[in-house]
């Protein structure tokens, strides 16, 4: 079987209502040097599963389905669908229905145009909701100072990437992967360019606090040693406090103030440098955890099954 020129990776997690719409309009592409879809079934139930299995049965294009044994998480699913992907070019879209095929096909002639390794999507306009929106800004406001990344450089999951970049990227068998920090960690090529976001057409966004909250840690904390930096000023600046809060209670002493007056000062710094401790600790107890799985090889994912179109297995 000759190797297509563009593979789909698509994650899937509680999909069954989007996904069937998502493959056919993919299915309906016309792409030079053809193309292929990859589904990764996250492990969110039997609903999604068979409709991606019949989705494979009453294929138009070749389409594999890799089953997780369980659920691992979006970067975990990306990176088991990249090593399922034949493409000379692999875009990732989501399930939902909301990164329009078309314009994945933009990106991807816009890679091939200009040789760029990661072309990722920059949304026009986001339909998602405000707290998502917010996360998203957040989240790429923090990867400027965490990354190796232009300042200000959106960073998003609808992104094609050159086989190249990928195959530098999957050989990282950490339980806690982030995509754009491994990309940014292999290649300089990268660019975006500006594509549609279309409206969610069925079901509720999966996309949950924890989720973002997991996502951070794993682009502060596993790509960069800025937090434990930012742990070493903080603990610097709360040391000058408590030499600013002893000299001040030395000049409450010598001017016959007293103990009384100065107590709620006193209760506050204890306040303050025990937060502050705790945090730090809590910081390194974070790398130490971390540290403590991949050594003793948690799985990034389990593959329980694959199946592609055809009846191959």
């Amino acid at each position: 079987m000759s190797e297509p020129a563009l593979s789909f990776v698509i994650p899937l997690y509680r999909s069954a209502e989007t996904i069937g719409d998502v493959v056919r309009t993919i299915e309906g592409l016309n792409v030079e040097g053809g193309h292929e879809i990859v589904l990764v079934h996250d492990g969110s139930g039997p609903e999604t599963s068979a409709v991606a299995q019949q989705l494979v049965k009453s294929a138009k294009v070749p389409i594999t389905l890799v089953e997780h044994a369980r659920n691992f998480g979006e970067h975990n699913a990306v990176l088991t669908g990249w090593r399922h992907a034949r493409g000379a070019h692999i875009v990732n879209l989501d399930d939902d229905g909301q990164n329009p095929p078309a314009e994945a096909v933009r990106m991807w002639e816009h890679a091939k145009a200009t040789g760029l390794d990661v072309v990722f999507g920059h949304y026009e306009v986001k339909q998602h909701s405000l707290w998502r929106n917010f996360g998203s800004w957040f989240t790429n406001r923090m990867t400027d100072w965490a990354l190796d990344k232009p300042a200000g450089f959106y960073l998003s999951s609808f992104r094609c990437v050159s086989a190249f970049a990928v195959q530098q990227v999957i050989s990282y068998a950490g339980p806690y992967p982030y995509i754009d920090g491994l990309l940014l960690q292999v290649t300089q090529r990268i660019g975006s360019i500006a594509v549609r976001h279309d409206v969610r057409q069925a079901g509720t966004s999966t996309y949950t606090l924890r989720r973002l909250v997991r996502l951070w840690l794993s682009a502060w904390v596993n790509f960069s040693v800025l937090p434990l930096r930012v742990a070493t000023v903080l603990g610097l600046a709360i040391a000058f406090l408590g030499l600013a809060a002893l000299g001040l209670v030395a000049w409450m002493w010598s001017v016959d103030i007293g103990p009384e007056s100065g107590w709620g000062w006193i209760m506050a710094g204890m306040l303050i440098f025990s937060g502050a401790q705790l945090v730090i600790l809590g910081l390194l107890g974070e790398y130490i955890g971390r540290m403590f799985l991949a050594i003793n090889q948690r799985p990034q994912s389990v593959v329980r099954e694959v199946q592609r179109s055809g009846g191959a297995k």
